[in-house]
């Protein structure tokens, strides 16, 4: 089957390669020239524009987005639907707010433009054990392009949520329930790591141990055996942590409909907190229990620094 992929990030390049392994021709552009020579090598066919990815592609054309969230999808839709011709369908699997699939999919319809969302799970284990696809929107257009998730999934990775919204919404809550469950999983270990028998604990076989038989057994679980592998006490890692909108999407979907969610929303939170170093808030705690309390409080690095 032909399909466009634009977005040679690391889901896309390999979302790429595996649809490449199933015979699929895929053609790739990437804002980035060097990308698109890389995919080229591998047996795609480059575009080195929009313009010229349309022109490759067999009608009627799937393109399927691999983008940031936001502003950049939305410019890539503006660029392509003048290019674009009724019967073609643009499939986002970028981690999309559900509400703005809505959006998009009601003024490509106008356009005689199909319109489906992809939540992706699998990062870059994706290539070689496949992705878990959650899919929605019109189901005759998810039928068109069967072969491609087929291809993309394992064996049963791959789901038709409904209509419109309801692939990137199954995403979204997916992502919330893996910030609390990493979160969790940090906190344990962090326990242990201040615990008296820190030093006696091999983290990695902890957690190996766990992955045996135990109730939290999991793929993070595998992870964090491999990272301890990797760093024992983790020591060369920042504590900065990121995080790709989807867990506020979801803290703010609790809101809207007033269902408690409350470790989602601690571990949301706490990723905040980990970017804040000497943090304001903490401080202000800090010198209200020397007030109450006359609780001695810690000189800040700043003020190290000037004695």
């Amino acid at each position: 089957m032909d399909v466009g992929i634009i977005g040679l990030g690391r889901m896309g390049m390999n979302m790429a390669l595996r649809l490449l392994s199933g015979r699929h021709r895929v053609v790739a552009y990437n804002r980035s020239p060097e990308k698109v020579r890389s995919i080229a090598r591998k047996g795609a066919a480059g575009a080195f524009s929009a313009e010229q990815l349309i022109a490759l592609l067999k009608r009627p054309r799937v393109i399927w987005l691999m983008l940031p969230a936001g502003l950049p999808t939305d410019a890539m839709i503006d660029q392509l639907v003048p290019l674009l011709a009724r019967g073609d369908i643009l499939v986002d699997g970028g981690n999309t707010y559900y509400k703005d699939d809505i959006r998009r999919a009601e003024a490509l319809g106008k356009a005689g433009i199909g319109y489906l969302d992809v939540g992706v799970s699998g990062g870059i284990w994706g290539l070689k054990n496949g992705y878990c696809l959650m899919i929605g929107g019109p189901q005759p257009i998810y039928r068109k392009i069967l072969p491609l998730i087929k291809t993309l999934s394992p064996k049963n990775g791959y789901l038709y949520c409904g209509p419109t919204g309801s692939g990137h919404f199954s995403k979204m809550i997916h992502n919330g329930i893996e910030y609390g469950m990493m979160a969790a999983i940090g906190e344990g270990f962090a326990l242990l790591d201040a615990s008296p028998y820190s030093e006696s604990l091999d983290y990695a076989a902890v957690a190996r141990l766990w992955n045996h038989g135990s109730v939290v057994r999991s793929w993070l679980m595998e992870m964090a055996e491999r990272a301890f592998t990797n760093d024992p006490r983790l020591a060369e890692i920042s504590g900065h942590i990121d995080d790709s909108g989807e867990g506020r999407w979801t803290v703010q979907q609790a809101i809207e409909t007033a269902v408690p969610a409350p470790v989602i929303a601690a571990a949301l939170f706490q990723r905040f907190a980990s970017r804040r170093d000497d943090d304001f808030s903490d401080r202000l705690t800090a010198a209200l229990r020397k007030e109450f309390g006359g609780h001695a409080i810690k000189p800040s690095k700043k003020g190290q620094n000037r004695g």
